[in-house]
């Protein structure tokens, strides 16, 4: 057997060089390359090998290690899984920051490398700089905090332990049924140690993304079931985007005259125009799609996992009779809701299913599909030229008017959110890309987001992280570099994170961010409020005394911040003001920010669904006891398991 004399770092730079996926038969590079913040604990190691000889990966420079995670993960989805970035980072801070993306790659199921340093394997120098000591358990390091957010995690403590915990992580990453976040830590001094690898360790290695073929008893109960339906519905989740099944699941709804509702992670893997679309269902759904969910006696979930925003907490369905049917990769969400589960690939599950009715089934909707998609044409068209005037009213219900008053006047701004996103949609490119993640917009866009581009629609809603948007961004952007990619961030979240800004000059990538100021964390502000809590913490206000934060609201120019990094940048506060900066920041070769100022309470509200938080129980309040009832009234009524 030939060998190589290498360190441990220098094996994993030439290991992930040479691993590619295919896909129906087309092969892919699966690693394009290594996002780092360089720190002491990485910098000397793996940093050495990647100085050396990179090969064919490329070397992104990082900001912030969690922004950087969310890039990648971000680039994963948009490639739709069949390429990654990986990410490697220092011990302490560097690898605690990576956690949060972590976890949101696993949520999400996007496959995403970690590699952080770690403290001495040998221990000698203990304690070493930003070293968590644990008095009960030496073996205890800041990476252990990622067991809980990762799909796959081991510490290599010898350079020869790398080979076998290199391919399990290959294992999960390329499995569509387990990817998620994977963490191998390197201890710093073991990542130089040198080891006679194995010549053949480096072979090109091509893992096929396998498309899981259902069982035919699955199939035929799944059958029977749609057979003795009457009014079924289908819920379109992101495995029919990572599946490519968006043709197949049009063919299959028209054919059996079902109606789609789309799940965030769903949504643009079917065309918008197409006739049974109903567009977003949940919480944050829509009035067709939402409506026609009361009804439906079968409810076919294709790659979903029924979040409770899907489901709204579990009462959107409120046929006593309904039934499920769960096509989906993994068995785990397979059985959600009871389901007679269907274990295998969307694309060939629908497939099978088609052939097993050859042509007998048909639902008994009439003109209902059409009638609930005019009413929301309507609603649609309210909301888009819902202007500011002497009679406004604020579109949530938790009012806030004095707030709205203020707001106008340091700004001079009347803009509403919903005339602002249709405006968007009017005038940027029809496959331009849109990230989002967090705040108000999620429910705003999958209401009223339209594109026939597919897989143009970015929102990152399984983990709802605040901070995705701007590094998520950048990652669709490395992924499509053709397209116009969209950043939908509120203020909250750009003040959260928005370093890889500078990351994406850095890269001759420009993204355009498009800021939703309305002076606070807005969503969680109407959630309080329309909950019977005061408006606490959640406007960006000063200080007015010792106890509180309600002086003024704090005027933010986010335009002059974006301006300060290189940004051609816009100051909006009308519609005129809005259209003229999105014509002209599509001209522009370098990133664009619209900061645009948009009055509080005028994001869409919900359209017959429910959602189920935590509420007091017990309170002097009585807009909280009569919360408290309206949560219980709901809760009995929803399903139990």
């Amino acid at each position: 057997m030939k060998t190589i004399r290498m360190t441990m770092g220098q094996a994993i730079v030439r290991f992930l060089d040479n691993q590619y996926v295919s896909f129906d038969g087309i092969e892919t590079k699966f690693v394009d390359g290594i996002f780092t913040v360089f720190g002491h604990g990485i910098v000397c190691g793996l940093g050495q090998a990647l100085d050396e000889n990179r090969g064919n990966l490329k070397v992104y420079q990082g900001k912030s290690e969690q922004g950087m995670a969310h890039v990648a993960t971000s680039f994963a989805k948009q490639n739709n899984r069949r390429k990654i970035i990986a990410c490697a980072s220092s011990i302490g801070p560097g690898a605690a920051n990576m956690v949060t993306a972590a976890a949101t790659a696993t949520v999400n199921n996007i496959p995403l490398l970690l590699l952080p340093g770690d403290s001495f394997a040998s221990r000698q120098p203990d304690p070493v700089l930003q070293q968590i000591e644990q008095w009960n358990n030496p073996s205890v390091t800041t990476n252990d905090a990622f067991k809980s957010v990762c799909k796959y995690w081991d510490r290599i403590s010898r350079p020869e332990q790398v080979m076998s915990s290199l391919i399990s992580a290959m294992r999960v990453l390329t499995d569509p049924s387990e990817t998620g976040a994977c963490c191998l830590a390197i201890p710093q001094d073991v990542q130089g140690e040198s080891y006679d690898y194995p010549e053949e360790f480096f072979s090109k290695r091509v893992y096929e993304i396998r498309r899981f073929s259902p069982c035919k008893e699955e199939i035929q109960l799944a059958v029977e079931a749609i057979k003795e339906s009457k009014y079924p519905m289908i819920i379109c989740g992101g495995g029919v985007r990572y599946s490519e099944a968006g043709e197949v699941l049009e063919k299959f709804s028209k054919e059996l005259n079902i109606p789609i509702g789309e799940t965030q992670a769903g949504k643009s893997a079917c065309r918008a125009d197409f006739e049974n679309n109903l567009s977003g269902i949940g919480v944050t759904g829509n009035l067709a799609a939402n409506t026609i969910a009361e009804n439906a006696d079968l409810v076919i979930g294709v790659g979903t996992r029924f979040s409770d925003f899907t489901t709204a907490s579990k009462s959107l369905f409120k046929n006593k009779n309904v039934r499920f049917i769960n096509i989906n990769t993994s068995r785990f969400h397979a059985f959600k809701l009871d389901s007679l589960s269907v274990v295998g690939d969307a694309k060939l599950s629908l497939q099978a299913i088609l052939e097993e009715l050859n042509g007998e089934y048909l639902s008994r909707y009439g003109n209902e599909i059409n009638e609930v998609k005019k009413q929301w044409k309507e609603e649609m068209k309210k909301l888009t030229s819902y202007h500011y005037n002497d009679n406004f009213q604020p579109l949530i219900k938790a009012r806030n008017e004095s707030s709205i008053n203020e707001f106008i006047e340091l700004f001079g701004s009347t803009l509403t959110q919903t005339e602002v996103i249709g405006k968007i949609r009017e005038i940027i490119d029809e496959d331009a890309i849109i990230v989002g993640a967090s705040g108000s917009l999620p429910g705003c866009l999958q209401r009223m987001w339209e594109t026939n581009s597919r897989y143009s629609y970015n929102m990152e809603y399984g983990y709802s992280c605040m901070g995705y948007e701007i590094a998520g961004a950048l990652g669709s952007k490395m992924a499509d570099d053709d397209k116009e990619v969209y950043a939908m961030v509120g203020d909250g979240s750009f003040l959260m994170l928005h370093s890889e800004m500078v990351t994406a000059l850095q890269e001759n990538k420009k993204i355009n961010i498009l800021l939703f100021d309305n002076c606070g964390f807005g969503c969680i502000n109407n959630l309080q409020m329309s909950n019977g809590i005061g408006n606490l913490a959640t406007e960006f206000r000063y200080r007015s005394d010792e106890t509180n934060h309600n002086g003024p609201l704090i005027p933010i120019d986010y335009a002059k911040v974006a301006s300060g990094y290189g940004y051609k940048t816009y100051s909006v506060r009308t519609i005129e003001e809005l259209e003229e900066a999105l014509i002209d920041s599509k001209k522009q070769n370098i990133g664009t920010l619209l900061d645009i100022k948009v009055l509080p309470k005028t994001m869409t509200d919900g359209y017959k669904a429910w959602w189920h938080v935590g509420i007091a129980e017990t309170s002097s309040n009585e807009k909280v006891n009569e919360a408290y009832k309206n949560k219980e009234k709901n809760r009995l009524n929803a399903r139990r398991y």
